[in-house]
């Protein structure tokens, strides 16, 4: 187990912390604009219309493999003993966390039991890097709310 697992209140705030990402997902959804917002939007609605729960289910799934991709940015900020908290060190790699994470999704989808959804995800994947990247100021801001000094 890492240090930033160890770092979390898991698995005692596990369901607090499964619901504020999924405050975090709806809040994202619903800030997208144009043509690719239209799609994510879609996407978001008939995932949820397929399986009531689904989203909340997915993120409790994707967490730990999460957590586990964000380990080598948690020890580099460890080791480099920059100020500011391990969330300002992630807004910092925005780009290089959001690879990260959807390269987690990546694997998921390609092992994915549902087939509808894993055939919605290769028609998001294009901008997942890019709407992922939106998220993780927000996702910084949730780790810090968790996070044990």
């Amino acid at each position: 187990m890492g240090e930033l697992l160890e770092r979390l209140p898991l698995p005692e705030k596990r369901a607090e912390i499964i619901d504020a990402c999924g405050v975090l997902l709806d809040g994202e959804v619903k800030k997208k604009k144009g043509v690719r917002g239209m799609a994510v939007k879609a996407g978001y609605k008939v995932l949820k219309a397929i399986k009531p729960g689904a989203v909340r289910e997915a993120i409790d799934g994707l967490l730990d493999d999460f957590l586990e991709a964000l380990e080598k940015y948690h020890a580099e900020w460890q080791s480099a003993g920059v100020e500011g908290s391990f969330g300002q060190a992630m807004k910092r790699q925005d780009a290089q966390i959001a690879e990260s994470l959807v390269q987690v999704t990546d694997k998921k989808a390609e092992n994915t039991k549902h087939k509808n959804l894993g055939k919605m995800y290769k028609k998001l994947r294009p901008s997942a890097v890019s709407n992922v990247r939106e998220a993780v100021p927000g996702l910084a801001d949730l780790v810090d709310r968790y996070y044990a000094s």
